[in-house]
């Protein structure tokens, strides 16, 4: 389904962001993206102008993970900046991630160790999305495998999923139907369905 009708609009600067998940042939993960700052207009800059249809920002950033998520191997390059060194001289503040979790605690971590003066705004903007991307990943590769829902041992595991997001929530109809053993049905709602499903007088 499409967005309303916009009101008639003049496009004024387009951030392009692009991450992607590889599986490497050792076991680990890299979480890799891409941030792109383009505007049709010339920009004045005090460190002078980027013309129309030029990147002002073009950063990368790689994330090597293993399946628990933890941070193996972490590397950051900016190839568009609008003040050369000082903004090139943030990148190596990336190398602190290694030895964090994308999965617990990784926000704050993230603006503990390149946050404001530390890092660079962009490269830190996309490290924020980088969670996401790599749990749906490593997620899929667990389906795939019918290792997602599984033990080793062949009990069942509770999803990681679980309670992450509306349709995951354990008292929704997505748990109820597909994973009817992890199904918590919400305290009252017998009673709110008896209330709703009489007709009033």
């Amino acid at each position: 389904m499409p967005l309303p009708p916009a009101t008639p609009r003049t496009v004024t600067h387009t951030r392009s962001l692009r991450i992607e998940v590889f599986r490497r042939d050792d076991g680990a993960w890299d979480v890799e993206g891409e941030l792109e700052d383009v505007s049709p207009f010339d920009s004045p800059l005090p460190s002078g102008v980027c013309p129309g249809g030029e990147a002002l920002h073009r950063m990368r950033l790689r994330l090597t993970i293993d399946e628990s998520f933890a941070i193996l191997d972490a590397h950051a390059v900016s190839e568009r900046v609008p003040y050369g060194d000082e903004c090139k001289g943030a990148t190596e503040a990336y190398r602190g991630l290694v030895g964090l979790n994308l999965f617990h605690g990784f926000a704050a971590a993230l603006r503990e160790r390149v946050g404001r003066t530390a890092g660079c705004t962009h490269l830190t903007e996309l490290a924020r999305f980088m969670p996401s991307a790599a749990v749906q990943a490593v997620a899929g590769e667990k389906l795939r495998r019918r290792e997602m829902f599984q033990t080793g041992d062949g009990e069942s595991r509770r999803p990681f999923t679980l309670d992450g997001c509306r349709a995951w929530r354990s008292d929704g109809p997505v748990v109820e139907r597909h994973l009817p053993m992890w199904y918590r049905p919400r305290a009252g709602a017998a009673n709110d369905s008896s209330v709703s499903s009489k007709e009033p007088k």
